[in-house]
């Protein structure tokens, strides 16, 4: 289930797992095919089924879609950093005030308890890096109840700590103790950057749904390159997200210049 018959979704897991950039993604997604039957529902998604497979995002406007960047640790990667892309599609961004856009402080704004306690729109949750990250989420306890949203852990196989079922138990246990969440599902997002093969995502697939099936928690879904989408959703029986890269380190980012770092580092 792509979308989720929760409002709100958040999206957690230990650093360098992908998940930001799973949540600009997933928000971008949710705001075209999640939005007409709106939150509780499965818009865009036919009824019965596991989980849709992806296929490329469509370019429409949107409505009632809420990202909120509560990653107050990773100064690197930050879902705000895509805010203008994700505006051109109907989603709004939630972020700290503009003279701590860039901060980096643990700064919560008010506007979130607002988008979970007093809004109807469909809210997605980026949360930071392992317990860490999700401590902050321990503020907003008494505003996630249990049942009103969908907390999924973002899985990279290439990551230290979550390469066997036994890490990612380890980490699931730390995120829900510090966060005072229940994890609801799995995101499989095990990649290689710009060496992404079908097999690498392949391999992510497999481990996540051991992980899947020790736990009793769903694979909910698969990213994947948007080339290799095809290819990927033959393969798996769960739902693949084409992950449209969306952020760069801050050595890639120049005004009105592409990527940098290749050019700046010779050896």
């Amino acid at each position: 289930m792509l979308c989720g018959r929760e409002r709100v979704t958040l999206f957690l897991g230990n650093f360098g797992s992908g998940k930001t950039e799973v949540a600009v993604n997933f928000a971008l997604h949710a705001a075209v095919a999640c939005s007409d039957a709106g939150p509780g529902e499965r818009g865009g998604e036919e009824s019965g089924s596991d989980c849709e497979a992806g296929g490329p995002i469509p370019v429409g406007a949107a409505r009632g879609t809420v990202l909120v960047d509560l990653d107050l640790v990773n100064p690197y990667f930050r879902s705000r950093e895509s805010r203008d892309e994700l505006a051109a599609h109907g989603v709004r961004v939630v972020v700290p005030d503009a003279q701590y856009l860039h901060a980096d402080l643990p700064i919560l704004s008010p506007q979130v308890r607002a988008v979970l306690v007093a809004s109807t729109a469909r809210v997605i949750l980026d949360v930071g890096g392992d317990d860490v990250g999700a401590r902050v989420l321990g503020a907003l306890h008494d505003a996630l109840p249990a049942g009103s949203y969908r907390a999924l852990m973002v899985l990279n196989g290439n990551r230290p700590l979550t390469r066997d079922v036994a890490g990612i138990s380890r980490m699931r246990a730390e995120i829900e103790r510090a966060g005072r969440v229940v994890v609801g599902g799995f995101v499989s997002n095990t990649h290689l950057m710009e060496e992404t093969t079908v097999d690498t995502v392949l391999r992510g697939y497999r481990l996540a749904a051991e992980a899947s099936a020790v736990s009793g928690l769903p694979l909910e879904f698969v990213t994947a390159p948007p080339s290799l989408v095809d290819a990927v959703a033959e393969r798996v029986s769960c739902g693949v997200l084409p992950l449209h890269r969306t952020l760069s380190v801050p050595w890639e980012r120049s005004a009105g210049q592409g990527k940098l770092g290749r050019g700046l580092f010779h050896l």
